[in-house]
């Protein structure tokens, strides 16, 4: 740990990195999988679980918590680290995801986006400024800049427009968050699936000397080459030196592949929402406890794994669990993985000391590709 915010290259095994952020509440060991924990939970966890699991940091979504139970109020309970009893750093989006996918009425100038929210039907106004001011009462280790994501496919004049009005806004937030020692803002490259507009992100981003930045507007629906082509043309463009992180990515097939084009930091649902919804991450692949193969299966998930809700239940028992709608389904699949998520990002930080990241990514997506062992 150290009182500033600090960014250390630790190994590189080709474009993949090896690496450490270190601020107050503790070192973030990247690569790096933040389980999302939207209203101030990560959904059917306890955050002693998550922490056991290897999380070093967690996510919340400024959108979510301004509404319920609203900033201020945060604020006067002590913080969110206080709130949720999560002692460590904290990662907060800046909302504007949210605001343009949830809210059922929104205009949007320079000056930001006012919305009507989701819960009450109350109209908010969210601007660059109010954005860092929430993520500021929240008590947030690293905010994010407010942005404005649009959906793909879009007209390249809109991804335009889009992609200089969100370079405007990093600029006031850069200003608003001003000089917070041991803490960090970063910046958003937009620019949709068009290279010149991502390159032109990036480069005027890099300008602004931020302390990490993120690629956002990708995993909104389009095919992963997309994605990875994105990535390819957005990395050089960014400071070797500073924390690298694609935001709302992904399966570990996506996570893999990023790792290898030089991404430090990930956060997704995925592990979460499957979780509750009957699906599991495994290093045989995807297995769906809802199939009815499983409903005498006295075997577990995985044999060999280090979490009981994978190594100590049966798949009858998880299978029995989903189908009747049980909460402790959803629990202990989203233990499953959950645990199965930071174990790859565990294995890809030792890949990389090794020199051997390349053999590591073979090996994984090779155990994917055999699949789930033979019903009985």
């Amino acid at each position: 740990m150290t009182e500033n915010f600090e960014f250390k290259l630790l190994a590189t095994d080709g474009k993949a990195r090896r690496g450490e952020v270190s601020m107050p509440r503790g070192t973030i060991r990247t690569p790096a999988f933040m389980p999302v924990g939207t209203a101030g939970t990560v959904k059917a966890m306890y955050l002693d679980q998550v922490r056991d699991l290897g999380a070093d940091i967690i996510l919340g979504n400024t959108y979510h918590l301004m509404l319920r139970p609203g900033a201020e109020r945060v604020a006067r309970l002590g913080g969110l680290h206080e709130l949720i009893r999560w002692q460590y750093p904290i990662l907060t989006d800046s909302g504007g995801f949210q605001v343009m996918s949830l809210s059922g009425l929104r205009k949007l100038d320079e000056q930001g986006v006012t919305f009507k929210s989701h819960v009450d039907g109350a109209l908010h106004h969210m601007s660059p400024e109010r954005s860092i001011e929430i993520q500021g009462l929240l008590g947030s280790d690293i905010q994010m800049q407010l942005d404005e994501c649009v959906a793909l496919p879009a007209s390249p004049k809109e991804i335009e427009r889009a992609m200089e009005m969100s370079l405007r806004w990093a600029e006031r937030c850069k200003v608003a968050f001003g000089d917070q020692p041991g803490k960090a803002m970063f910046g958003i490259v937009q620019g949709g699936d068009i290279p010149q507009l991502r390159v032109r992100s990036a480069d005027a981003l890099s300008g602004l000397g931020l302390k990490g930045y993120a690629i956002g507007g990708l995993a909104v629906g389009e095919p992963q080459e997309v994605m990875l082509d994105m990535i390819d043309t957005t990395v050089p463009h960014l400071p070797t030196e500073k924390p690298r992180y694609l935001m709302g990515v992904g399966t570990p097939d996506d996570m893999l592949k990023s790792v290898a084009r030089g991404i430090d930091m990930f956060d997704c649902v995925m592990p979460t929402r499957s979780g509750r919804h009957g699906l599991a991450f495994t290093r045989r692949g995807r297995i769906n406890l809802r199939n009815a193969r499983h409903a005498e299966d006295m075997r577990p998930l995985d044999e060999e794994s280090n979490c009981p809700a994978a190594r100590d239940y049966s798949r009858a028992y998880l299978h029995h669990l989903v189908r009747a709608n049980e909460s402790l389904g959803g629990m202990l699949l989203t233990w499953n993985n959950l645990a199965y998520y930071q174990d790859l990002m565990a294995g890809i930080r030792k890949s990389i000391e090794e020199g051997r990241f390349a053999d590591f990514m073979a090996e994984t997506q090779e155990g994917w590709a055999r699949g789930d062992i033979a019903p009985l």
